[in-house]
Formats: C-alpha cells, structure tokens, sequence
C-alpha cells in the first residue's frame, strides 16, 4: 500500500471539500419528507453543488447515472436515485460527494422519513453510534482491523450485523484510494493509518442478515446492494483526517 500524505496546503483543501459535503447533508435534510422522489432529491443535491462551485463526483463515476445515491429501506448502499416516492415511516441514506480544487469530501446521512417505527429508529441510531465507535478507535500507526473491531464488537451487542464486503476507504486528491476501512475486524490487523491522509468509516448496519444482493446499474461498473433478507439496512459515513496524535472528522459542522 503507497499513501502519499497530504501537505498542509493540501489539508485545507480537504476541509473545504468536506465542509461543503456536511453542508449539503444539512441543505437536503429538510427536503427529506413523504411524497419526494429520489430524483427530485439528486436534483436538489445536483443543483447545491454546482451553486458553491463543486461538482457531484457520483456522476459519471464508473458511468454511475447520478448525483448522488439514494439507498431507501432495505438498500445497503448505491441506490440509484429514480421515480421512487419516499412515504411515511421510510429510512434513506443519502451519500454525498462534492469535488472541489481538485479534492473530494465524502460524507452520508441516513435519514428518517415522518414517524418510523420503534425498530427503525434504533437501527439508525445504532448506525451513526457504530460510525463514531469506530472513528474512536483510530489512533496515529493504528490499523483499519482496530476500526472493524471497535464497530463490529458495538453493533452485535446491539443484535444487528456489519456487512463485511462493503466498507470505507481513503479519500482525498480522488475518490476512492486506500485502504479499505471494514466494519469487522481484528486488532492490530489490517493496514496501517497514516498520519495526514483522509479516510471513510462508514459502517452499513443490517438488521436482520449480514449477507447482500448485488445488483446491476446500466452501464456503470457499479453495482447497488440490498439485504438479502429484505430487512432494514442503515449507514452513516464520515471523512476522517488521520493525525498525529488521533483524528479529526472533517465532515462534522
């Protein structure tokens, strides 16, 4: 694995980027209601970026069709934004990724559509609480097996499982880079981080089943992924910047 760390130059390129993908989360989430299309969402989301000079790096990548992915219910990740109507009592992640100077920032949301129930609330909730588990454990010349470890020990306790084959990545001068960031892991195991390079910890939490769907999107080398299961899937995902002493998230406002 060759990671060339960011300079400090770099660095506050970075945070700009990053900045603007938190914006974006805090732009669309009062859009996010019964009765809106997926679509009408990439739109949106489309439009905002363009509006602070950025481009929406989903669209193209890989000959991904959209702006943004939309993963609603049992959709793990990659959800390809279309006529879908969102309806009370819905989950949806949105995942966004602006470019701007030439650097990326990555951050996803896994939003709750009206009243949902009991059960979907705790899942998101055990989500975004096994995302910040797992950036807790990132220390300077730690590994991505400590990150797995300190999600996956979190989300079992809570009776929900990690898909394994899908995680984070690195981040910064392109969109994806290494290394990958699982959501199951052992100590001590995996690749080494980096101090002063960018990373994902983006957990995907099922609730039923750990195992996926893959599924083909029309002329793109992405796939989407459901539960195989039909169960209930959510997902939160930060940038994480990699620094001396620990870590700084860089998609938090």
């Amino acid at each position: 694995m060759s990671i060339k760390p960011l300079n400090p130059d770099e660095i506050v390129k970075m945070k700009k980027a990053c900045r603007l993908a938190a914006e974006t989360l805090i732009y669309i989430e009062k859009y996010i209601k019964p009765g809106i299309t997926t679509n009408e969402i990439d739109q949106l989301v489309h439009d905002f970026t363009l509006s602070k000079g950025a481009t929406p790096a989903p669209l193209g990548y890989h000959g991904f069709p959209k702006s943004v992915c939309t993963s609603v219910n049992q959709v793990v990740c990659h959800g390809v934004p279309d006529s879908t109507l969102l309806k009370e009592g819905d989950i949806i992640n949105v995942d966004v990724t602006p470019k701007i100077d030439g650097f990326y920032g990555d951050s996803s949301k896994t939003f709750m559509v009206g009243q949902v129930s009991d059960d979907a609330r705790r899942l998101v909730e055990a989500a975004h609480e096994a995302m910040m588990k797992g950036i807790e454990a990132i220390t300077p010349k730690g590994t991505t097996g400590d990150i797995g470890f300190a999600i996956n020990k979190f989300v079992t306790r809570k009776g929900y499982t990690s898909v394994i084959e899908i995680g984070g990545h690195g981040i910064g001068r392109t969109f994806h880079d290494e290394p990958f960031v699982p959501s199951i892991g052992k100590k001590g195991k995996g690749d080494v981080l980096i101090p002063y390079h960018c990373i994902t910890v983006e957990p995907m939490i099922n609730e039923g089943t750990e195992k996926v769907k893959e599924f083909a999107i029309p002329s793109s080398n992405i796939k989407y992924y459901e539960t195989s299961d039909g169960k209930l899937s959510a997902q939160f995902e930060h940038t994480v910047l990699v620094t001396e002493t620990g870590y700084e998230i860089l998609t938090l406002i």
